[in-house]
């Protein structure tokens, strides 16, 4: 996205608000740098809401991962290609995800039947 980011998290031992805080802060600073920038560059606090159920994460990957190309002018042709998105490493198994990404919770989410299809499945990012 141009301007805005989704990302799917699990906090393991942090609170989410701490998480985002330092996520947000150390773009922040990057951006200020790079850009010789002064002052604020988000307008508003971080959105989040929680998602408990199997089908609610499914649905929330699926719209994370399929926003580049579900937008009015599409940033892809291919969701693969999209290069902020963890999708490239659900369609390619053998591609090595990085240590903060785990590729099994959400396979482990897929009903038997599903997971046999051989269609990539979706991420988070």
């Amino acid at each position: 996205m141009t301007n805005h980011y989704h990302i799917l998290i699990k906090p393991m031992k942090d609170p989410l608000s701490k998480i985002m805080g330092l996520i947000n802060k150390r773009y922040s600073d990057s951006y200020a740098k790079r850009y010789n920038h002064i002052g604020r560059i988000y307008q508003k606090r971080y959105f989040a809401k929680e998602v408990d159920m199997r089908l609610g994460l499914l649905a929330v990957s699926s719209y994370i991962h399929r926003n580049p190309i579900d937008t009015k002018q599409p940033m892809v042709e291919q969701l693969e290609w999209y290069p902020y998105s963890s999708y490239p490493y659900y369609f390619d198994e053998t591609k090595p995800p990085p240590l903060f990404l785990d590729t099994e919770i959400l396979k482990e989410l897929l009903l038997p039947t599903m997971e046999k299809t051989n269609v990539p499945i979706f991420s988070i990012v």
